[in-house]
């Protein structure tokens, strides 16, 4: 008696010699063909089962055109920001079927767009989040990488675009700081190539227009734990009695440097951030945040993208509005 090959023995060849079929008529069966006259399509299943044939999925996705694979290109995956739109994305790519690539640029804006390119080009759609170049080279890539969708920058309908709303987000916060009776705000500024800094910049902006009794600080900063962390100092010069941080990693490394120094959070200073990362709750005191439900971004942005695929795409902008999620780092000045 024969021994049955393992799967990885096992070749296409193998299958059609044993069904008494060619190779074309084996591949039509695997992947589904309704043509293939039944009793041919029985022998070669019987012949699969027999020889424990499991197809190549490289194989599979050239006869089918497609890698059942989308790109993700981020620009800094240590922020854990990310980490959850990624979560919320890959969770709804699984449920259909789908795995996902993901690249990191580390914030080095002069690969991006050729980062980009190569992702694309082992994909079958790609997600950009947040892309750090300008608007006039990210316009000009799009066509060339469709599907595609972009998160937290504007296309011009030319794709799919997920966005959150941080101008008006920032003038929550600032406004909960008002209430409080903060009139000296320091904010500490993200990333300048950033467009969601923008953003922020404009809603402050905005307020300061509508409370001209309140003082706006900015302060040169960044995006991660150490630039918070090493912000005090010239937090301190401003002589703010509240802080916006541009995220929640910067509030979290200012909240660690205050501790060191004394500084009582919120007696003495009171600090927000903005995304409302798994840390901010659990962090000493709770840090006062905008969430905006990350993992429903990340799934909707999903739900974009495939529709993209199957040229069902609807390309007005999806967008998110934040809500202030009030803790223990804000409180009344004193």
């Amino acid at each position: 008696m024969a021994t049955k090959r393992t799967s990885r023995d096992a070749t296409i060849s193998d299958i059609a010699a044993a069904a008494g079929v060619s190779k074309a008529t084996v591949s039509r069966v695997m992947n589904g063909v309704a043509t293939v006259n039944e009793e041919i399509a029985q022998r070669v299943r019987a012949a699969v089962a027999e020889l424990g044939y499991s197809p190549s999925a490289t194989a599979r996705s050239l006869s089918l055109g497609e890698s059942r694979t989308v790109g993700v290109v981020v620009p800094d995956l240590a922020h854990p920001m990310f980490h959850q739109v990624l979560h919320g994305l890959h969770r709804a790519a699984e449920r259909d079927g789908y795995r996902v690539l993901v690249a990191d640029t580390r914030e080095h804006n002069d690969i991006e767009a050729a980062t980009v390119l190569d992702i694309r080009n082992r994909t079958d759609a790609i997600a950009l989040f947040a892309p750090r170049m300008s608007r006039e080279k990210l316009l000009e890539l799009l066509p060339n990488i469709a599907p595609v969708v972009v998160f937290n920058r504007t296309t011009g309908k030319r794709a799919g675009s997920v966005l959150i709303d941080y101008a008006d987000g920032v003038g929550q916060v600032a406004r909960h700081l008002i209430a409080l009776g903060h009139t000296k705000i320091a904010y500490l500024e993200g990333p300048p190539q950033a467009r969601s800094n923008m953003a922020r910049q404009d809603g402050l902006d905005i307020l300061a227009a509508e409370h001209p009794e309140v003082e706006i600080v900015n302060v040169a900063c960044g995006s991660s734990f150490e630039d918070g962390y090493e912000s005090w100092p010239a937090v301190r010069e401003t002589t703010a009695t509240g802080v916006i941080a541009f995220n929640d990693v910067v509030a979290l490394g200012l909240l660690g440097r205050l501790s060191e120094e004394g500084v009582r959070v919120p007696e003495d200073l009171s600090v927000a951030g903005f995304d409302d990362i798994p840390f901010s709750r659990y962090s000493s005191p709770s840090l006062t945040t905008m969430t905006a439900r990350l993992g429903d971004v990340g799934e909707r942005i999903w739900t974009t993208l495939l529709d993209q695929m199957r040229g069902e795409a609807d390309l007005e902008p999806t967008i998110f509005a934040p809500a202030l999620a009030e803790r223990s780092s804000t409180g009344p000045k004193r």
